[in-house]
């Protein structure tokens, strides 16, 4: 799947919930199926900067794509995080690097985080961008 499917799949899932406090509940669950990363990753240069909680991001790069695997040590952020991977994992440098976030927007996630939440929402997202175009520059 592209990128851009992934993110109607999302937004698709997420329109079929009422309030907020179930959209909670599925991104808890999210959480839960998270391809945790390996403990020796657990470093901090892996440590995203600028999450209320901790939370790693390891990429390794497999066959011209990234695989990306996470952590966190909060539930709710553990399911944020499990849904940024989903998005951009198993995808190639360039379209990661291309692919825009709005599907964020339209789920309304960032909206409903609190500010530390929605910085670290915004620094998972650059990390994985930096992961991609250190991939791009070794191709």
């Amino acid at each position: 799947m592209t990128i851009k499917e992934i993110q109607e799949e999302i937004i698709d899932e997420f329109s079929m919930f009422d309030d907020w406090m179930e959209r909670y509940e599925y991104i808890i669950e999210l959480g839960k199926s998270l391809t945790l990363i390996d403990s020796v990753y657990k470093l901090d240069e892996n440590l995203i900067k600028g999450c209320q909680s901790k939370v790693w991001i390891h990429a390794d790069f497999k066959d011209d794509k990234i695989v990306f695997t996470a952590d966190s040590d909060a539930i709710l952020t553990k399911g944020i995080v499990a849904l940024i991977i989903r998005v951009y994992t198993n995808q190639n440098p360039n379209d990661i690097l291309e692919a825009d976030e709005t599907f964020i927007n339209e789920i309304g996630l960032k909206e409903h985080l609190s500010p530390t939440r929605a910085n670290g929402l915004v620094s998972m997202i650059k990390q994985i961008k930096l992961y991609a175009l250190g991939y791009q520059s070794k191709k």
